[in-house]
């Protein structure tokens, strides 16, 4: 079985991690993030520290920076998902495009928006 291991840290600490790990050869194995049950939007940073999993988590930001420019599209795919789904703004990430949304969905109060409004309400209406 996996060991996996939890982590808390700030916004300020991603960077950091994210530049040691990648110097130290550790894999980013996936950004995740959720609403608590609080309601704070908590990321995760999970890496493959062989034998274990370290999970470092920052909650309650909605404005972290991206760690593209470290882990490449290992990163940035899954930021442009909290992106789009969450409205998690990440610092220095291009966000020019959609990544899963159709292009013709209206863009609501703020974005984000997917997670709580039904697609029927999110699609432009062609009418000539």
């Amino acid at each position: 079985m996996q060991e996996y291991k939890v982590f808390q840290i700030s916004k300020d600490e991603i960077v950091p991690l994210a530049e040691r790990m990648k110097k130290n050869g550790v894999f980013l194995v996936m950004v995740h993030g959720f609403i608590d049950k609080e309601g704070r939007m908590d990321i995760s940073y999970d890496y493959a520290v062989n034998p274990v999993i370290e999970s470092y988590h920052v909650v309650g930001e909605m404005k972290v920076p991206s760690i593209g420019s470290i882990y490449a599209t290992a990163a940035e795919w899954p930021e442009r998902e909290l992106n789009e789904l969450y409205n998690v703004e990440f610092e220095g990430l291009d966000v020019s495009k959609r990544l899963f949304l159709p292009e013709d969905m209206l863009e609501t109060q703020g974005k984000g928006q997917i997670m709580v409004t039904p697609l029927s309400e999110l699609v432009e209406k062609n009418v000539k």
